[in-house]
């Protein structure tokens, strides 16, 4: 006996948004199982790691502020996503988006006024964009893999802000730390509240959001690149270009990432350093397929990333456990949506052996 996967003849549409939901439920029993397995109170790390770090004002606000970079890059992803562009190097977009948006900072050092923070948003999406125009253009040039391109493009970014922040973005007076010197008023974000780290950003990343919307929902250029998605003959037939969805969905989600990147150094950071992301690019590819690639559902599952990040620093505070325990939840969320939606599609079969 035997068991084999068989295609179902539908997939079904509820059970495709039910499933990010399931997969939630299935991520917080195997964490009260984990906790168990390490030790430590199941019921006692819940409320560490999903009550604690809700319990005031400021705890809210830091989730909307590590919420906003994940809503920015997941909105720029799953405009590329829904036309099957998998561009899986936002965190180098992001990183380069930070360095650009800190090279002029650092340019206009002695300046005054709010043309440094428009100038540190533009540089920031433009940074974000060329980095990801390079796997754009060897995709619709050679045809190459712009998973495998734009994935190594990562290490390239670590690598370039890494000699950077040792050298011509050293801080002259930091004591040799890799890192620059810290930015002046004029090239930092405005707080939205006092006593809180909530800046601009968080604004920011809602309109995103809207526009994300509009574009995907409401505009002929969103349509063509749904219809590219879900019958990529069908858009080939009806004279949709290719090579347009490969542009716009890599530029897309380059110019929210390197907005991401711009948002931490003149947000949070109020600098640039080797650790401009926090790996961000990365988990707001989890927070867009969580949310089923939907603006709105993009801001839920932003909000339920960031909260991991703040439950890994809370139960590192409090546990005694390291601070990557959230990257744990991030695996199993994942693990969990993928397990759903293949038995969205697929159905187990049990076949017995027939003897020769």
């Amino acid at each position: 006996m035997w068991i084999r996967l068989e295609r179902r003849p539908e997939a079904s549409h509820l059970m495709s948004y039910a499933s990010p939901a399931i997969a939630i439920v299935l991520m917080l029993i195997g964490g009260l199982l984990l906790f168990a397995f390490l030790g430590k109170n199941p019921i006692e790390g819940f409320k560490v790691f999903f009550i604690y770090p809700l319990s005031d004002l400021y705890g809210v606000s830091e989730l909307l502020l590590k919420a906003t970079p994940l809503m920015l890059v997941a909105v720029g992803l799953a405009v590329g996503f829904r036309a099957n562009v998998w561009n899986i190097g936002a965190e180098g977009q992001l990183i380069v988006g930070g360095i650009a948006a800190s090279a002029v900072a650092l340019y206009f050092q002695e300046s005054e006024g709010a043309h440094v923070l428009i100038l540190m948003v533009i540089a920031g999406c433009i940074g974000g964009m060329l980095w990801a125009a390079i796997p754009a253009f060897l995709k619709t040039r050679f045809n190459t893999n712009e998973i495998l391109v734009s994935l190594m493009l990562v290490y390239v970014a670590q690598f370039l802000v890494s000699w950077l922040v040792h050298g011509p973005m050293m801080d002259p007076d930091g004591f040799n730390f890799p890192q620059s010197a810290m930015f002046e008023d004029s090239a930092l974000l405005p707080l939205l509240t006092e006593d809180t780290r909530l800046n601009l950003a968080f604004v920011l990343a809602l309109g995103a959001l809207i526009v994300g919307y509009v574009f995907m929902f409401r505009s002929f250029a969103g349509f063509q690149m749904q219809v590219a998605g879900y019958a990529k003959n069908a858009a080939r037939y009806a004279g949709f270009s290719a090579r347009r969805m490969i542009w716009i969905g890599m530029l897309s989600g380059g110019a929210m990432a390197g907005l991401a990147g711009m948002a931490e150094v003149s947000g949070p950071m109020g600098q640039i350093t080797e650790h401009v992301s926090n790996n961000y690019g990365f988990a707001a590819i989890i927070v867009a397929f969580v949310a089923r690639l939907n603006p709105v559902g993009i801001f839920f599952a932003s909000l339920l990333m960031a909260l991991l990040y703040l439950g890994g620093e809370q139960a590192q505070q409090y546990m005694n456990l390291p601070s990557s325990i959230s990257n744990v939840f991030q695996g199993m969320l994942l693990l969990f949506l993928l397990g759903s939606d293949v038995f969205i599609n697929y159905r187990l079969r049990w076949k017995k052996e027939v003897a020769v």
